[in-house]
């Protein structure tokens, strides 16, 4: 008979502890359940976009040969840097320092005949003035002054012309910045503006990112409405890199493209980027972290705080002024970092459990601790 009631008292204790929730059978036993909080308080928040972009170089020259000849030289290193002014390859020059020798002779041919003119139109002005030399033969003289100074101005231009053909058979560098592969060799014949390049100069510090975004927000840019938002938020442009890391440096939005792509309806953005350790490279995939508008008294919550009921909307387990479990629902825009940002359902103070859920449930009385704080912790959420 003892061991029949017994056993009936346990079954007792078992069944009421299975309709119990985790929270109230500990309750039960007189303890309340330790759990992990932080205290929110509200801010102003700055919303991002985050699109998909490639970058490029801020500056870009193709090299190519303005003369024709055989390539005699490469004189750069492949992959490297280069100055403006930098000689890069060098064409067999034979043929245009003839050219620059028969210019010159040209220019002292032509020297030696307007020196002649010019004694005969004086000899022949002094004999007219003493009625000697007829006017027509004083005029013939004057015409063929002037056309031996012409013909000296062609000859000079002419030499002039030479000297800058021979001048580009030395072949350099138009722009700053890190040249690409050689695209021929030695030996090779080139001729004046092929259309293959010899190599190609890009300049990559500062880089351009260029990325898609909605005509739509491109409107509430020409209006100024985001500017309006934006005044006194943080306008950093990030960027996170193909690997999923961020990038060291931050950037500007500097231009947007005046024409809308009718088949996707986006406009295109260019952000531009210092990039002193040449990690961004022209082609590269990244993703950029536009600022879009700022949102007033919001909260940023940490993710593992949010959790979803059973119709799947975002919610919180708060813990009161009496340590009991308020489960509040929230209103989140996006995520940033490790971090909801959230609009409505919590006010200043509010202490959101971050741990211990397993342990209570809404309505149980709990004793909180708060999260101790680390480098990782926004002191928003503390």
């Amino acid at each position: 008979m003892f061991r029949s009631l017994r056993f009936t008292a346990f079954a007792a204790a078992a069944a009421v502890a299975m309709t119990l929730s985790p929270g109230q059978a500990q309750q039960a036993g007189g303890q309340p359940v330790p759990v992990t909080v932080v205290s929110v308080t509200s801010q102003d928040v700055t919303l991002t976009s985050t699109l998909p972009g490639r970058v490029a170089a801020s500056a870009e020259a193709e090299v190519r040969p303005q003369v024709n000849g055989i390539i005699t030289e490469r004189l750069f290193t492949e992959g490297g840097e280069v100055a403006t002014g930098d000689p890069l390859f060098t064409i067999d020059p034979a043929s245009y320092e003839a050219a620059v020798a028969q210019a010159r002779a040209r220019v002292t041919q032509a020297q030696v005949q307007l020196d002649a003119a010019e004694r005969e139109a004086a000899r022949l002005q002094a004999l007219q003035a003493r009625n000697v030399a007829s006017e027509r033969a004083f005029d013939d003289a004057i015409a063929a002054r002037d056309s031996a100074a012409a013909a000296l101005e062609v000859a000079r231009a002419q030499l002039q012309t030479a000297e800058i053909e021979l001048s580009r058979t030395t072949i350099r560098a138009r722009l700053s910045g890190r040249i690409g592969l050689a695209q021929t060799s030695a030996g090779a014949l080139v001729t004046a503006s092929q259309n293959q390049p010899l190599a190609v100069i890009r300049d990559i510090d500062p880089v351009y990112v260029d990325v898609n975004q909605s005509a739509a927000d491109l409107l509430r840019w020409q209006r100024g409405e985001a500017e309006a938002e934006l005044a006194g938020g943080d306008q950093t442009v990030r960027l996170t890199l193909a690997d999923g890391s961020a990038y060291g440096q931050t950037g500007t939005l500097t231009a947007a493209e005046p024409n809308v792509d009718p088949r996707t309806g986006v406009v295109t953005l260019r952000m531009q980027f210092d990039n002193p350790e040449t990690l961004l490279l022209p082609g590269m995939y990244v993703q950029v972290e536009l600022p879009v508008e700022v949102v007033e008294g919001a909260f940023l919550v940490p993710q593992e705080a949010v959790t979803r009921d059973r119709r799947g909307r975002p919610v919180a387990w708060a813990v009161n002024a009496d340590d009991k479990v308020v489960e509040q629902r929230l209103t989140i825009l996006q995520d940033r970092g490790s971090d909801w940002v959230v609009s409505e359902g919590l006010s200043d103070g509010d202490r959101i459990i971050v741990a211990g859920f397993q342990k209570t449930s809404p309505g149980a009385t709990v004793s909180p601790q708060a999260r101790a704080a680390s480098a990782d912790t926004p002191a928003a959420a503390q």
